[in-house]
Order: structure tokens, then sequence, then C-alpha cells
């Protein structure tokens, strides 16, 4: 498309070629069941189900593109710096909805005001390569994303890409493609440059991790989950019976603490556990991917990776001394008025 001038319907054409036809293409899809990728995931809390629609959610199939972001999760901050950098369109993978996405307003006055459009894709991107199962050190013979007929929850079994493969080459592995060495750097620049020494960021702090296991015990066939979607002990149990010879788990994406049902399972049958990537490191495995195919099927189009950096700071050292002024006088006048005591180290409030 290097002789024309890219739209967004030519966007939504490259991501159906990408997906194998698994984009809305009519608004009747939507409620006639016949796409099995929309889907309305819910956990019974009032008011906060969202139904994914994979492709276009909003914008002019007619409106030129000249340069596209790819995000993993649509926030505040990346329509701020689409709107500021000239962006025209975003594709995100998470699913997005009113409000949640769009700094507690509405997608439509937001995305409008900055002349974007947006796309989203997420189940439908699932299972399309096998580069998370790569970046972990093994080979996907099977993967199934609705596992127990759960949509979205994701099973991969692999075996070892290479002989004499161990829970610390997997390690390894994922601190190389995490660029971990260079993500240190940079929190040290950081903490440096703000002077304190307590900053913590999301990709450091939720490194690979081994919960059962040595770095030298052997791996040659995975089971490879994804505890945020669903995934169960039951479910675990299941796998290893359909799947005897597997010998270690990996739990990547979201993570799961030592005295977990899944650990506690995984022990019982005798196999090894490991921490992998974190959901912080997803727009790297999935996002990557999807940026350089989009890149390949659209290359008059700026194709740029939307990745944010989320930081925890203790509030006492947060911002500038200004700031922090500020939000003292803000909470003590107008958040706290009838406060008279203030005690942080009983962490109560006296207002008599």
């Amino acid at each position: 498309m290097r002789n024309k001038a890219v739209k967004v319907s030519d966007v939504l054409d490259a991501l159906d070629t990408i997906t194998g036809g698994r984009c809305l293409r009519e608004i009747s899809e939507v409620s006639s069941g016949r796409n099995r990728f929309v889907i309305t995931k819910s956990s019974d809390i009032p008011g906060k189900s969202c139904t994914e629609l994979p492709g276009l959610v909003f914008g002019d199939l007619e409106a030129p593109v000249t340069k596209l972001g790819v995000a993993m999760t649509l926030t505040e901050s990346s329509i701020e710096l689409a709107g500021a950098i000239g962006i025209n369109a975003i594709v995100a993978h998470h699913p997005v909805a009113d409000a949640a996405n769009a700094g507690g307003v509405t997608l439509r006055n937001y995305l409008s005001l900055y002349n974007l459009a947006l796309f989203e894709l997420h189940e439908a991107f699932h299972g399309l390569h096998p580069g998370i199962a790569f970046i972990h050190g093994h080979r996907v013979f099977r993967t199934d994303i609705a596992y127990g007929g759960i949509p979205g929850n994701v099973l991969m079994v692999g075996r070892a890409l290479e002989p004499g493969l161990t829970l610390g080459t997997i390690l390894d592995r994922v601190r190389l493609y995490a660029n971990f060495d260079e993500e240190q750097a940079m929190l040290q620049a950081e903490r440096q440059c703000r002077n304190c020494s307590t900053i913590l960021d999301a990709v450091t702090s939720t490194g690979g991790e081994i919960v059962l296991g040595s770095k030298d015990t052997p791996v040659k066939t995975i089971l490879h989950i994804f505890p945020h979607t669903g995934f169960t002990a039951k479910h675990l149990a299941a796998a290893r019976e359909e799947h005897p010879e597997a010998d270690t788990v990996i739990a990547s994406i979201s993570r799961v603490h030592a005295g977990s049902d899944l650990v506690a399972t995984a022990k019982g049958l005798g196999m090894s556990f490991v921490l992998g990537n974190s959901h912080a490191l997803e727009i790297l495995e999935n996002g990557m991917p999807l940026a350089t195919a989009l890149k390949r099927l659209l290359p008059a189009v700026d194709v740029i990776l939307l990745r944010e950096r989320v930081t925890a700071t203790p509030v006492e050292m947060a911002a500038s001394p200004a700031v922090r002024a500020y939000a003292q006088t803000m909470a003590e006048q107008f958040l706290l008025p009838n406060s008279k005591v203030l005690s942080l180290n009983n962490k109560k409030i006296n207002r008599k």
C-alpha cells in the first residue's frame, strides 16, 4: 500500500488478515452469535461486564491513517499521547469500555476530540502465534484458548525447545526477552533522578521466579497456564491427567503466591512450578508481534508501540515538593474539613 493513502478500512483488513478472518465485518455479528470471538465477560459485579468486539470499535472507515499506535491496554495516557504526536488510530489488545478506558468519560467524546479510530483484538488474537511459549523455552504442540469450556481460559502444552532445558534456563530466557538488565538500569536512574531509593516498577518487581524446584531441575514437557483467566487447580489436575508426561508448570501473564491451590496441586503431582513474565510484559510478547505484522502489511504507515511504565512511590516522596505541598493543602482544607488530629501512627482520624 505504498502507492495509495491508507484508510481505517485498510487497518481493519490487515487485522482480519492477521487473525484469519476473526474480525467483525458487520454490526449484525454482535448479536447473531456467528462470531465466536464476540464474548461478554462478567464477574457478576453489577454494571461491570464488558463485551469484546474484535475489529473496529470506533471511527470512520474512510478516515486516513498515517500513524498507527499499538497498545496493550487503552488508557487516558495513551489517548493523550496519541493525540499529541499525531496518531490516527490505536489497536488495543485488551477490550475497551466507556469510562474504564477513557479516563472516566465516554470513548466517543474523547476519541473524536483527537480524530482517533479505535480497534480491539483480544481473544481474536490469542492462539495465533507460539511466541509466549518460545520465550519461556518450549515448543507448543497443543493450544486450547477455551480450556474447560471457558472462553479465554488458555492452556498451552509444549516440549522443551532444546535438550538440557532447566528451570534456570527458563528464567534466563525470560530475563533476556524482557531486557531485564536495562529495565533495572532505568529503575535505578529514576531513583537517582527523583532522589527516592524506594521507587519500584511493574517489570522488575515481577521478574521470573522458581516456586517448586531449583535452577538445575530438568524440564521436558510443560503445562503453560495463565491463572487470571480462571485456570483452577481442578483444571491443572485434569490437564496433567491428559498429559501425564508433563513435569513442569509455567504460570505467566498473571502470577500466583506460594500458598495457592495451583502450587499445592502441582506439588502433589510431583511437578515443578515456575513464574514467567507478568502482564506488564505482554506488550512485548503479544504487542510487538502484532505491531510488526501490521507494519509488514501497511508499510506506508508509521506503526508505534504505546508502552506504559507503572511505578510505585511512597506518597510522602511522590511528585515534586510543590505538588506535595499542594496535596497537603487540598487534603487538609477541603478533603478533611473536620479533622483536628490526623494520626499517621495509629492510622486513625479524630473528627471531634
